[in-house]
C-alpha cells in the first residue's frame, strides 16, 4: 500500500519518452532555440510535419521557420498571462493556428510545448 494520497501510480509517459517515440520532437536541438527562451521548447509531431514540409517545399531553413514561429508566439505570450497562448503565424505559404504551453517538465522545471490548438 502506498503511503501517496492520489495512490499509487498506474502508468506515466514522460516527456523523454515522448521525444524517443517521436510523439514530440526537441527544438532546443536548435541554436534559435537556444537564443529565444530558456526553457526547453519541443513540438509535437504534426507541427515538425508542418515545419518539415515548409522547409523542404518552399526552400525555407529550420533556423527561419522556427524564428518566425517563435517571434509570434513571443508576441502573443506577452499580451497574455496564462500557461496556454493561441496565435496565428505563416510557415511556408500558410497560415497556421498554434499554441504554445508552458509546464512542469519531466522534473518539474519549466518546459514549452508547441503544438496544434486541437492537441494536448
Amino acid at each position: 500500500m502506498s503511503n501517496d494520497p492520489f495512490g499509487e501510480v498506474i502508468f506515466s509517459y514522460t516527456r523523454k519518452q515522448a521525444i524517443a517515440d517521436g510523439v514530440l520532437v526537441d527544438l532546443s536541438q536548435f541554436e534559435v532555440t537556444r537564443t529565444e527562451w530558456r526553457h526547453h521548447v519541443a513540438c509535437t509531431d504534426t507541427v515538425w510535419g508542418i515545419i518539415e514540409s515548409a522547409v523542404q517545399g518552399h526552400g525555407k531553413d529550420y533556423e527561419g521557420v522556427l524564428h518566425d514561429i517563435f517571434t509570434m508566439s513571443r508576441l502573443a505570450i506577452s499580451a497574455s498571462n496564462t500557461n496556454t497562448t493561441h496565435f496565428k503565424t505563416i510557415i511556408g505559404r500558410k497560415i497556421y493556428d498554434l499554441k504554445m504551453h508552458c509546464g512542469p517538465g519531466d522534473d518539474a522545471t519549466p518546459v514549452l510545448t508547441l503544438m496544434l490548438p486541437h492537441e494536448d
